[in-house]
């Protein structure tokens, strides 16, 4: 199956590389991230082992709090940079760096927003068993 990769033993790693909590080899994104018409498109299953990915109807909107989370981040980050790099910039700096930022890395944190959510919330674990038990 060309949607399918090699499992990912560790959790950590198949949620970075954005693989289904069940199998860790199903994508959980249709497109690439770059493409900016279709990178918030999830297949409604895993397409290796057809595990859901919307628990429930509304299950992503837990998804903000993260979302929230990484742009707080953001804002601290940028802030303290631009503050002791470039010696305290007008406020006009703090406010175009932290826009442009967090405009280009929005398909990054919508997609690990959804990710973390799922990972953590939606109510499946790893199971190294699955691959055996479909191989017979």
């Amino acid at each position: 199956m060309s949607a399918a990769a090699a499992p990912i033993e560790s959790s950590s790693l198949a949620l970075l590389a954005l693989r289904c909590p069940r199998c860790h080899q199903g994508k959980l994104f249709s497109h690439s991230a770059l493409n900016l018409t279709k990178f918030t498109e999830m297949p409604a299953e895993c397409p290796v082992c057809s595990q859901t990915f919307e628990p429930e109807p509304g299950f992503y909107f837990g998804a903000m709090y993260i979302s929230f989370g990484f742009a707080v981040g953001t804002f601290a980050v940028v802030g303290i940079l631009l503050y002791y790099l470039f010696d305290n910039p007008d406020t006009w700096v703090y406010v175009a760096a932290v826009a442009i930022i967090t405009l280009l890395s929005t398909p990054l944190v919508f997609r690990y927003s959804r990710a973390i959510m799922l990972y953590l919330f939606g109510g499946t674990r790893y199971d190294p068993a699955w691959a055996a038990r479909r191989a017979r």
